[in-house]
């Protein structure tokens, strides 16, 4: 009885919950523009389409409303796939080797802050401030 409380507890918080991290369109060039031109960090997102433990922050994480309002406020969004399109540029730009990983990176391309694994929401957030502590102040 108590699994089905708390199963039915959760289900009712995420029914709660109607915001999402928004993540950028566009080239990599095009955000790290827009990073730079905005004055903040970009946060990505470096996954795989066979990796369980992006898929459960994708689905159970970013779509929290804490987290969706502090990363949407604070940086610049982009999920990228590391098997397509720029993905495998910055696999080896940024020395990616596990998944997720995710990386604070300024608008000069810079990674100031750099984490990975499944996080709960409350440690995602305390890392995104964590990494926005390290932005130099321009």
């Amino acid at each position: 009885m108590k699994k089905a409380r708390s199963a039915l507890a959760e289900a009712h918080e995420r029914a709660l919950n109607t915001k999402h991290i928004v993540f950028a369109e566009g080239s990599w060039k095009q955000v790290l523009a827009k990073a730079k031109k905005e004055n903040k960090l970009i946060f990505l997102d470096a996954y795989t389409t066979w990796c369980r433990p992006c898929i459960m922050m994708a689905k159970n994480v970013f779509t929290l409303n804490p987290v969706a309002e502090y990363y949407n406020t604070n940086f610049i969004n982009v999920t990228m796939d590391m098997e397509k399109g720029d993905g495998p540029a910055l696999v080896k730009k940024y020395k990616i080797r596990a998944y997720p990983d995710f990386l604070w990176i300024d608008g000069d391309g810079n990674v100031v802050h750099r984490d990975g694994g499944y996080k709960e929401a409350d440690v995602f957030i305390t890392t995104g401030k964590e990494a926005n502590s390290k932005k130099k102040k321009s």
